[in-house]
């Protein structure tokens, strides 16, 4: 009997344990972490950027409601210095002409620019500025705020405080005259301003501090004597300055600005505003001024080497190398060579004038400066070599020499 074909049972075919149906798994389970991660970052940058906007809309609805106003600079004293440029401004000119100069071809002339402030004298206006920027010039030109230019005539000069009065003929709404306070109230740390045309820039402001007082300078004009009580000032000052105002920060004239020193950061110079006040009536009225007082001596200020020189513990003050005829102070008798210069030694060493100290020929020259004329007598402290202690003597002060040509 026959017995049909029997088909084996088919096995499926075996899949290892747990190898599809686990790795689907853990690729739907990181799917579903980069989701919700995307989400989650979704959300809360959408909230943070919510909260950011709402932010800013609420500044600017704040902002909306302030006045719009300009941004001013105040420093000490609540002083405003844009307030005060604009107060000062229209007083200072531009001072303009030209000077002779020597050449193997002959003499020309060349253009000379500087500055000056307007003055008001007893009810005269004038010009202040540096006798340097007008010395022997012609067609001299004053330019004003407005852009207008006048001739100018010098009315007085004084080569020993290098200063200058001029007068010009502009309209009378032109003359816009600062106001002027004694230097005396300086004391180095105040602020001061200048205003001025330095290289042909008018109308610059510049800001600094007083960092010296009673300074001296020597310039051609001046015959070798020291300009006297020179006020040494950190603000910017640049060749067209010379003759402009140096101001307190109430805008009031403290100086005159007159020099710089080459190739000097931060180091500049100004007239003292007291020799304004002590020589305009006198500038004005005849010219000139011949009441620089004069001790008729020349010398160096001591140092410790000269002192060691001398055999004297004094290693201040200022020594006389030599005097006039008739002086009752004695000049040096030796000369030697000290620090590679030849300096005349033995002679008296001047410590004080009036009871003050005099430290060096600054204290010297800007005491009597401020303090003496011509014809007083003064007591001098000196050292003599001869005498055990300082002793004092009287001197009747003569005058400087003429500084005008006749």
């Amino acid at each position: 009997m026959e017995v049909p074909n029997q088909v084996p049972n088919q096995v499926p075919n075996k899949v290892p344990n747990g190898s599809r149906p686990r790795r689907f798994s853990t690729v739907l389970l990181v799917a579903v972490i980069v989701v919700c991660l995307a989400a989650g970052g979704l959300i809360g940058y959408s909230i943070s950027n919510i909260a950011t906007q709402g932010r800013i809309n609420d500044l600017q609805n704040e902002l909306s409601t302030l006045p719009n106003q300009n941004v001013t600079y105040f420093l000490g004293n609540n002083v405003s210095l844009s307030q005060l440029y604009d107060q000062v401004k229209a007083s200072v000119v531009v001072v303009e002409d030209e000077q002779p100069e020597s050449s193997v071809f002959g003499t020309y002339y060349s253009q000379v620019q500087g500055s000056g402030f307007i003055y008001n004298y007893t009810g005269q206006m004038v010009i202040v500025t540096n006798y340097h920027v007008v010395e022997n010039a012609i067609n001299v030109t004053a330019t004003f705020s407005d852009g207008n230019t006048y001739p100018a005539s010098v009315l007085g000069y004084d080569p020993y405080e290098d200063l200058a009065v001029l007068s010009a003929n502009p309209s009378q709404s032109e003359w816009k005259p600062l106001a002027i306070t004694s230097s005396s109230t300086l004391e180095v740390g105040d602020p001061v301003v200048a205003v001025g045309s330095p290289y042909e820039l008018a109308g610059t402001m510049t800001v600094g501090i007083v960092s010296a007082l009673g300074r001296t300078l020597s310039e051609s004009e001046t015959g070798g004597y020291p300009i006297a009580s020179i006020i040494q000032t950190s603000t910017a000052i640049n060749p067209g300055n010379s003759g402009g105002p140096l101001l307190n920060y109430e805008g009031k004239v403290v100086g005159i600005t007159t020099a710089i020193v080459s190739n000097s950061q931060g180091l500049g110079f100004a007239i003292p505003s007291n020799a304004i006040i002590r020589e305009t009536e006198s500038l004005i009225t005849t010219g000139e001024y011949n009441q620089h007082p004069a001790l008729g001596i020349s010398g160096v200020d001591m140092s410790y080497d000269i002192a060691q020189a001398m055999h004297t513990n004094y290693t201040y003050g200022f020594l006389i190398e030599s005097v006039s005829q008739g002086s009752s102070l004695q000049g040096g008798t030796n000369q030697k060579t000290i620090d590679g210069s030849q300096v005349t030694i033995g002679g008296d060493i001047i410590i004080k004038i009036n009871q003050t100290r005099i430290a060096n020929l600054d204290a010297l020259s800007s005491y009597l400066e401020e303090n003496t004329l011509p014809g007083q007598t003064v007591n001098v402290t000196v050292v003599r070599s001869n005498q055990a202690a300082p002793i004092m003597v009287s001197v009747k002060l003569g005058t400087r020499p003429s500084a005008y040509s006749t």
